[in-house]
């Protein structure tokens, strides 16, 4: 039925659409939310190993007899509890990405979907990348500079509500500083900015490296190289992605391909 016969007011008619996506953003949300929810219930009954396992860098460097303490009543419960359900975060992140691209994706071209997709995926694996290097790379240099640097006569008990913010703040950090090379692409790729001014300004990319991983880790130089160089050697790669890109696309613009047609959001 055209709109001409469609017996309803013209305002119902332009609302109609809003309200029909408002509902499947809606429908959207709520399975987003359920699967954060599914896997915070099956990862509930291991939130005490989960802590256990996010404090081992530190507990593996306290010295003998040392251990973590709760200075507050409620910290033995809530802090295992609010590690476990930023990890039902994380690990329904795919899921809850895939919620949002099936609700943009209609309103988006071809050519977009294309890069839409992989950009969304690699955005995901950076992260976890940075969290992991995080963990497994920093959080031991870190935690043996602070360890080690104690006065004679303290005693090193950290309180596990501050532990628990301050390895949080660090996993949120590390996983945006890798998300560089996804900036970078789409920096290049939006014509914010191109390949060439990039690359001539890479000095000021490597100093602006080098001054995150100071504010970032422990002032030793060996803690600030080990985050500075992998996110110069980031940028490379998201500059790299954004020349080959724009060297395909060279010959035929970025404009949809003739004859293509948004489809209907």
């Amino acid at each position: 039925m055209s709109r001409d016969s469609d017996p309803r007011p013209e305002e119902e008619q332009q609302q109609a659409p809003l309200l029909d996506h408002l509902i499947e953003l809606r429908s959207r949300l709520i399975r987003a939310l359920l699967a954060v929810l599914v896997v915070f219930l099956c990862l509930y009954p291991f939130s005490n190993t989960l802590y256990t396992f996010v404090a081992e860098p530190l507990m593996a460097l306290l010295p003998a007899g040392s251990q973590m303490i709760a200075t507050e009543v409620t910290s033995p419960f809530l802090a295992p509890l609010k590690l476990t359900l930023i990890v039902a975060f994380f690990i329904a992140v795919p899921y809850v990405l895939y919620q949002v691209w099936a609700f943009v994706a209609p309103g988006l071209y071809s050519s977009e979907k294309r890069l839409a997709l992989p950009l969304l995926a690699s955005s995901v694996i950076l992260f976890y990348a940075g969290a992991a290097f995080a963990y497994y790379v920093v959080f031991p240099l870190m935690f043996a500079f602070f360890t080690g640097t104690a006065p004679a006569g303290v005693q090193v008990m950290t309180d596990i509500s501050a532990y628990l913010s301050f390895v949080l703040k660090l996993f949120i950090a590390f996983g945006i500083a890798f998300e560089i090379p996804i900036a970078t692409f789409l920096l290049i790729l939006t014509g914010a900015v191109t390949v060439k001014d990039l690359a001539a300004k890479r000095g000021y990319v490597v100093i602006g490296c080098f001054v995150i991983g100071m504010l970032l880790t422990p002032p030793d130089v060996l803690s600030q190289t080990l985050l500075a160089i992998p996110m110069w050697i980031l940028f490379e790669a998201g500059l790299l992605a954004g020349r080959l890109v724009k060297r395909q696309r060279g010959g035929r613009g970025t404009a949809p391909d003739e004859g293509e047609e948004q489809n209907p959001s």
